[in-house]
């Protein structure tokens, strides 16, 4: 009996506790909690979205180069709809009873699809102009179901730098499950900093919840707005680019194909970045933009590819300095070795051609008069060094200094779809020649022809590393972020193996290339009262005229600029290559063009590579 009690009494305390936890979860429920009494009233409210300014953008000197403008979408609510004066509705919007009909069908396509919801707002017409906005407001309580939802679009302050800014566009089924932040309708950063700094400039979204009565009318602030979420900005940024320098580049490049890559050698910070032909930014703002983007992406000339970074080149006789360093780093020659050279490179019947100049030259002047013979001889003795026991030991050798100087990989600049470029293993020979091949076989590997291709942007951090004798910073596009900071490893020096000592014969020989009185090659790239360092190219081009290469760096000590220039078809280095290389350095530096400079100047902007070749 004692026992049959004692169970009784513990039954009875769980019944008792169990009503006890009941009762306090109500009196939260109804006291303390009014999250059910306001989904309760979620057939009263309506949840509109306030999307956050999105963050501003500006140049390394302030200047503000991407800013925002107000815009509004129509949004609608399909369960609200009720019959309407469609005349009335197509007037207010300024459209035809066509185009009225195909935005109902389009949102019934996406209702049967499951795209978007009958009780959830969702976009009917995007983006209404002001004038549309302003018409609409007055009208817009007689069409039950729809309301005004605002939002902001990008505007391009300057028509440059189209591939560094990128722009926006809406995001994809694709995004949406990568990212929860997107609904349908949102828009993003497609490519450019745009794409690759968008959780930084996106901000985060407000939520406002408002009354509206039985035709969808809002009635004022549900619950006093004591549920509204408000907006957060997103951030601005600073870039590193210097937008005068960039506008001015894309003039010196107008009617030709090509890049150019300013790069800041203490810092890896782009200066300017030129895929040329380029396209306003501001051509994908607005409803235009498909228009544009299909225009554009058929263009024969590619203005959407982003030559700095995705155009493979073979980097031609402005290759031929890294030679040099890894020359003299392996001990086969020092800055006083000479070479013969007879209008070219000769062993048996094999035949490397050079122009005419003095014979033999220095390692300075092989520089300065871009001698063909002299590379020869030292790419062979570094492959053919005794210390290798084999032409493959050798040949690896070799390539790792390319590696470690940024070739054949990617650099890591925060630009998307950066290109590798391709730096041949001696794998790769021996599948082509059957592991039967000699230095001689990829001689031409030593005045950077062959197999070996490299973008834009690693020649010119190629020429900033020289500059810096022998580290570099990854460059970089991003110089500041609000309240943040940039990525770690934009901070980092990367170092080459080279010692330092071994770079100042070669910085004077691209010194003589320019200031020198005889053999010289890149004279049409001197700058009153600035030591310019620089070095030129003719990149073999099997499919018509030769690419113009220039590099160069200035002033000669503390250097403060590099750059490198490729002018596709443009013929020798010193033609436009280094023109408008030297041009650019000059505006940078001085800021404006020495007077006896202004024809070399006006010829490059009046160049025209395009139509004179059609």
């Amino acid at each position: 009996m004692e026992n049959l009690n004692r169970r009784t009494l513990v039954v009875a305390l769980i019944y008792i506790s169990i009503g006890i936890a009941f009762v306090i979860k109500l009196f939260i429920l109804q006291v303390y909690d009014p999250s059910y009494k306001f989904s309760a009233e979620s057939n009263t409210r309506r949840e509109i979205i306030n999307y956050p300014a999105r963050g501003l953008v500006y140049d390394r000197n302030g200047t503000l180069v991407v800013s925002n403008q107000a815009n509004y979408d129509l949004m609608v609510v399909p369960k609200e709809l009720k019959p309407m004066d469609t005349v009335s509705f197509c007037r207010a919007l300024n459209i035809s009873k066509d185009e009225l009909k195909d935005l109902f069908n389009e949102m019934r396509v996406k209702i049967r699809n499951r795209k978007i919801s009958t009780i959830k707002p969702s976009i009917f017409y995007k983006q209404l102009s002001a004038e549309q906005y302003g018409y609409l407001q007055e009208k817009l309580y007689k069409f039950d179901g729809f309301f005004v939802q605002r939002r902001t679009l990008r505007k391009y302050e300057y028509p440059n730098a189209g591939h560094i800014l990128g722009y926006i566009g809406e995001v994809s089924p694709s995004t949406i499950k990568k990212d929860d932040y997107y609904i349908n309708g949102d828009y993003h950063g497609i490519n450019g900093i745009e794409s690759t700094y968008e959780k930084f400039l996106r901000g985060k979204k407000g939520y406002e919840y408002v009354l509206v009565d039985v035709h969808g009318r809002e009635k004022g602030a549900f619950r006093d707005g004591r549920f509204d979420i408000p907006a957060e900005a997103g951030k601005d940024i600073k870039l590193t680019i210097d937008i005068d320098l960039q506008k001015y580049g894309e003039e010196l490049m107008a009617n030709k194909i090509g890049s150019v890559v300013a790069i800041e050698p203490e810092s890896g910070e782009i200066l300017s970045m030129i895929s040329a032909p380029s396209y306003d930014p501001s051509l994908f703002v607005g409803k235009k933009r498909a228009g544009n983007f299909v225009e554009l992406s058929t263009d024969s000339l590619k203005p959407l590819f982003n030559r700095p970074i995705m155009a493979l080149y073979p980097p031609g006789s402005t290759f031929k300095p890294l030679n040099a360093l890894i020359g003299l780093q392996e001990g086969v020659i020092t800055p006083q070795s000479k070479f013969e050279c007879y209008m070219g490179y000769s062993v048996g019947s094999f035949h490397l051609g050079c122009h005419h100049h003095t014979s033999p030259l220095d390692l300075r002047q092989s520089i300065a008069g871009s001698c063909n013979a002299y590379y020869c001889h030292v790419f062979r003795d570094i492959i053919d060094n005794p210390k290798n026991e084999t032409v493959q030991d050798g040949f690896e050798l070799w390539k790792n200094y390319l590696v470690r100087f940024g070739f054949g990989y990617k650099l890591g600049v925060d630009f998307a779809n950066e290109k590798r470029g391709f730096v041949p293993n001696h794998k790769t020979y021996d599948k082509i020649y059957n592991k039967s091949w000699s230095s001689l076989t990829v001689v031409s590997l030593a005045i950077g022809q062959g197999e070996l291709l490299t973008t834009p942007l690693q020649i010119a951090n190629m020429v900033a590393t020289i500059s810096n004798k022998g580290k570099y910073f990854t460059p970089h596009i991003i110089k500041e972020i609000e309240n943040d900071t940039i990525p770690s490893k934009f901070t980092q020096i990367h170092e080459t193996g080279v010692d330092t000592v071994n770079f100042r014969p070669v910085i004077e020989g691209m010194e003589l290339a320019v200031w020198g009185t005889g053999g010289n090659t890149a004279g049409i790239a001197r700058i009153p009262g600035i030591r310019i360092c620089g070095k030129t190219g003719t990149a073999e081009n099997p499919h018509g005229e030769d690419h113009s290469v220039f590099v160069a760096f200035a002033p000669k000590d503390n250097p403060k600029i590099a750059i490198a220039v490729y002018v596709e078809n443009g013929g020798f280095g010193s033609t436009y290559a280094a023109p408008i290389a030297s041009l650019m350095v000059e505006k940078y530096l001085k800021k404006e063009i020495d007077p006896s400079r202004k024809w070399i100047e006006k010829r490059m902007l009046e160049g025209d590579l395009i139509h004179a070749t059609k």
